[in-house]
């Protein structure tokens, strides 16, 4: 598979030991029902493995919809705090921080469901990601030594 191609979770096989390994479109991939929540599976007809059509994506394993992560996505990139998107939708501030997170693995597909979705610009979406990296990490600002204490004055 080459590493520069964006194909979907459901058109290849994830098994590394199947002979298919990695084919994109070769065929062996197969429709096999849905689960409880109605998300598809797909099993490779070459080793037998079944697997979710949302595999290596932002919305696998979550327990929320994906309608709903993007909801809340959209809501950070129209410069929402996390408390007030708890108040709206009942969903933890860490929850959607882990949802931010994920979703910066994957900056081209959800940029392009946000913008296709949702009525966002070019740049909410450049500072949802800039507030993404700089999210919970402390700066260390060393005093300037030419700063004198307070209530003191500068020679």
């Amino acid at each position: 598979m080459k590493a520069n191609r964006l194909v979907l979770a459901g058109s290849f096989c994830w098994n590394k030991d199947c002979p298919d390994y990695g084919l994109v479109d070769h065929g062996n991939i197969v429709k096999y029902g849905r689960t409880g929540k109605g998300t598809q599976r797909l099993k490779c007809t070459t080793c037998d493995k079944v697997f979710v059509e949302n595999k290596g994506t932002v919305f696998y394993g979550r327990h929320h919809n994906p309608k709903e992560i993007l909801e809340c996505l959209a809501m950070v990139a129209e410069r929402n705090s996390l408390a007030s998107i708890h108040r709206i939708k009942g969903i933890k501030e860490e929850t959607v921080m882990s949802w931010l997170r994920e979703a910066s693995n994957h900056v081209e597909k959800i940029e392009s469901l946000l913008l296709a979705n949702y009525p966002l610009t070019r740049v909410q979406l450049d500072a949802m990601w800039t507030y993404v990296g700089h999210k919970g990490k402390k700066v260390d600002i060393s005093k300037n030594p030419t700063e004198a204490a307070s209530g003191g004055a500068l020679p």
